[in-house]
C-alpha cells in the first residue's frame, strides 16, 4: 500500500496516546475513527483533542477553521466492526500482550482491505509476537509515538521479524506525512527509546530509594548536568509510574537483572501513587 492510498485511519484507544495519535492523523488530513471500550473514555479523548487544538489556535499555529476541520475528520465508536473499511490500524490500548493480541485477532477478521497495515504503538512489547495473530504478519509494524504526541517529533518505526520492506517503507512515509520524524529499529525489548530511557528513570528512583539525595536534588541535578528538560522522577510522574513499571518489568523479563525494577517503584504503584494522572507520585500535584 502507498500512503497516497490511505483515506481512513483507525485508532484503537482514546487515552493519552490514542487521542494524540488520532489528532495528528486528522490534522494531516486523514479521516479517523477512534475506538475505546467505554463512552466516557472516547468523550474524554475528544475533550483532550479539543483542548490541544485550542492551544494551537491560541498560539497562532493553526486557524480556528483548521481546528474545526480537524475535529470534523474524527469519528468515535465503541464497536470494532466500525473498523471494517479502515486502511491503517494504529493500536494504543493497555500495555498488555494478551489484550493487544486479542484485539488484533478480532480486527484481522473485521478489516476488509487485504493490504491494510496493522501497527502497534507499544513501547516495549514484541511486534513479532503480535503479528502472529493477523492474517498477513508481513503487513504488521511498530509505530511508537512519544508523549505528548502532538508536540513530540520523533516516532520509532519497529520492524518485526516478518515485517516486509513494503510495510516498513509505508510506515516511514506515513510518519513523515503526519509531520513526524521516523527512526527505524529492529524488534527488541524497549526498542531504542525505552531500552535507554527506562533504566535512566529506574536508576533515578534507586538513588532516591538509597537515600543518596532528595527527589528535588536528583531532578535538579540531572537537568543541570545533562541539559534535559525534566529529571527522571519528574518524567516518571508525567509518564505514569504504572507505565514505567510495566516497561521496566518487560526489559527485566527479556534482558535480565540489569533491568530489575526498584522496590520503591513497585511500592508506589501498589499504593496507587502513579504520578500526575492520580494527583500524587514522587511529587504532589493536588496543591
Amino acid at each position: 500500500m502507498k500512503v497516497d492510498d490511505v483515506k481512513v485511519v483507525g485508532v484503537l484507544g482514546a487515552g493519552t496516546m490514542g487521542n494524540g495519535i488520532a489528532q495528528v492523523c486528522a490534522m494531516a488530513g486523514f479521516e479517523v475513527i477512534m475506538r475505546d471500550i467505554k463512552q466516557e473514555f472516547v468523550d474524554r479523548g475528544m475533550q483532550t483533542i479539543k483542548k490541544s487544538l485550542s492551544k494551537f489556535v491560541e498560539k497562532g499555529k493553526i486557524s480556528e477553521d483548521d481546528m474545526n476541520a480537524t475535529l470534523s475528520r474524527i469519528k468515535t465508536t465503541l464497536d470494532l466492526k466500525d473498523f471494517e473499511n479502515v486502511d491503517v490500524v494504529i493500536e494504543a490500548v493497555i500495555e498488555n500482550m494478551d489484550v493487544k493480541k486479542q484485539v488484533f485477532k478480532e480486527l484481522s477478521e473485521i478489516v476488509k482491505r487485504e493490504d491494510a497495515i496493522f501497527a502497534s504503538n507499544t513501547s516495549t512489547l514484541s511486534i513479532t509476537e503480535m503479528a502472529t495473530v493477523v492474517k498477513k504478519p508481513e503487513n504488521f509494524v511498530g509505530i511508537h509515538f512519544m508523549n505528548p504526541v502532538p508536540l513530540m517529533k520523533g516516532v520509532e518505526i519497529v520492524r518485526g521479524l516478518l515485517t516486509s520492506d513494503e510495510t516498513l517503507n509505508f510506515a516511514v512515509e506515513f510518519v513523515k506525512r503526519i509531520g513526524k520524524e521516523p527512526v527505524v529499529c529492529k524488534d527488541s525489548a524497549g526498542f531504542i527509546s525505552n531500552r535507554i530511557l527506562m533504566p535512566w528513570i529506574n536508576e533515578g528512583i534507586y538513588v532516591l530509594y538509597e537515600g543518596i539525595a532528595t527527589k528535588e536534588e536528583i531532578d535538579k541535578g540531572m537537568r543541570l548536568f545533562t541539559n534535559v528538560p525534566m529529571g527522571p522522577l519528574e518524567l516518571a510522574d508525567l509518564i505514569g509510574l504504572d507505565i514505567c513499571l510495566a516497561a521496566i518489568e518487560t526489559l527485566h523479563r527479556e534482558l535480565g537483572d540489569k533491568y530489575k525494577p526498584c522496590p520503591l517503584l513497585k511500592q508506589m504503584v501498589r499504593a496507587g501513587l502513579l504520578g500526575r494522572k492520580t494527583g500524587r507520585g514522587f511529587y504532589d500535584y493536588t496543591k
